[in-house]
């Protein structure tokens, strides 16, 4: 199991990973590959997908695969391939629809490519923008990145609007700009891919962890309304899909963690306000003091353990009972929020295969959520399951999943 350094919060996608740096298990292979070693293209305009630039950041064998994932607790990998891995700036759209760039991670295994299968891999929730898969060696993107890598797949993992190196604040659990970031960057990916000789198949594998699980389901809808690429099948785990009727009950009413559903609310609620303007002023939603720290808490420049220190211990000392009240009865705004974004199990139309994972011991992201979203994968007709992964916490479910996730997406790979 990923070793998780969680201190005094059970914030599992948050800050996953205490263990050696990528450097270290490179050591001297890692030093060289990032001198001098930059692939990188300009373009011009602002065209979405566009690679801006990708620099190589590590060169690993097989064994320093193994070596890397096993500091992290995963077991060793049999015929462990070696990967390279980049990272990546590209052209996409802000919450507005304006040029915006973001950046992610696009990790190549070094195999004869021709037509390589690609998994898209979207990373659980993160509240400090260099924690992000493009910069950051020790959270579950750049992982699991390496995971699929390592067993033959191209691998992308966004870092999502304003994270890594992506300008402006983190639109937390926003839809549309999950699903786009994620779009375009396997756009830009297949332009690195092609300066390196390789090809990739248009028929994307996508999964997500957490936050992730919601960005993937989002990332399946947006690629069965591409013209350049589709969507294979798709396999989420411990996604927050409803907010409405899972998630936020279980956030006020003790289905989960408190610490962690004082984190998740925080950062949800000063996100969707700088998009629907959910109060005029943070002191409609937020006790003293931190009425007047919280925006600067989360604008994506804070480390964890700073974040950690500046929230209360529960969602009751962190909100005004009025606010208090309008979560457990969202209206106006805040409905209007929570509805645009609840729609990710609603969006995808039926022809693709989807697996859902989830934990029943998670306390972070509740069960509830997938059953939800099954329900609704199920009345439009889906080829669709649940798989409870069991009495794990949320880290866990992750751990759990992603083995089975693998076998399945190199079934549904060998199918095609």
């Amino acid at each position: 199991m990923i070793k998780n350094p969680r201190r005094v919060l059970a914030l599992s996608c948050a800050a996953l990973i205490a263990v050696a740096p990528l450097a270290a298990v490179t050591s001297a292979t890692a030093a060289t590959s990032t001198a001098g070693t930059a692939a990188a293209a300009t373009v011009t305009g602002s065209t979405r997908g566009a690679l801006v630039k990708a620099e190589r950041s590590a060169h690993l064998s097989g064994k320093q695969v193994n070596d890397y994932l096993g500091n992290a607790g995963f077991p060793a990998i049999e015929n462990a391939k070696g990967i390279d891995v980049y990272s990546v700036t590209y052209r996409t759209v802000d919450v507005q629809g304006r040029p915006t760039t973001a950046t992610g991670a696009v990790v190549l295994p070094r195999v004869p490519a021709h037509n390589l299968r690609v998994v898209s891999y979207a990373h659980g929730t993160m509240a400090t923008r260099k924690d992000a898969p493009s910069v950051e060696t020790q959270t579950d993107g750049s992982y699991l990145a390496a995971y699929f890598a390592t067993h033959g797949f191209a691998a992308v993992a966004p870092d999502y609007l304003g994270l890594g190196g992506g300008p402006g604040p983190h639109p937390y659990m926003h839809t549309a700009t999950e699903a786009g970031a994620s779009l375009d960057l396997l756009k830009a990916a297949r332009t690195l891919a092609g300066q390196k000789q390789v090809t990739l198949d248009r028929r994307i594998l996508v999964t997500g962890f957490s936050q992730g699980g919601h960005a993937a389901m989002a990332l399946g809808a947006a690629l069965q309304k591409d013209e350049e690429l589709d969507v294979a099948a798709v396999a989420p785990v411990s996604g927050p899909f409803d907010l409405e009727d899972a998630e936020l009950p279980a956030a006020l009413h003790g289905g989960l963690d408190e610490r962690s559903a004082t984190f998740y609310l925080a950062y949800w609620l000063t996100s969707m306000d700088r998009i629907y303007n959910l109060y005029a002023t943070p002191a409609q939603a937020f006790r003293p003091p931190y009425d007047k720290k919280i925006t600067n808490l989360l604008d994506g420049s804070q480390d964890f353990d700073t974040i950690v220190a500046g929230l209360p211990p529960t969602v009751e000392k962190l909100l005004t009972p009025g606010y208090l009240k309008q979560l457990d009865k969202p209206s106006g705004a805040l409905l209007k929020a929570i509805r645009a974004n609840d729609t990710t199990c609603r969006d995808l139309r039926p022809g693709v295969p989807v697996r859902l994972f989830a934990a029943n011991g998670d306390r972070d992201v509740a069960i509830a959520n997938s059953v939800s979203c099954l329900k609704d994968l199920r009345s439009k007709g889906f080829d669709a399951s649940l798989t409870d992964v069991g009495d794990v916490d949320h880290t866990g479910s992750v751990m759990r999943s992603m083995p089975q996730v693998l076998d399945w997406f190199r079934q549904e790979a060998d199918k095609e």
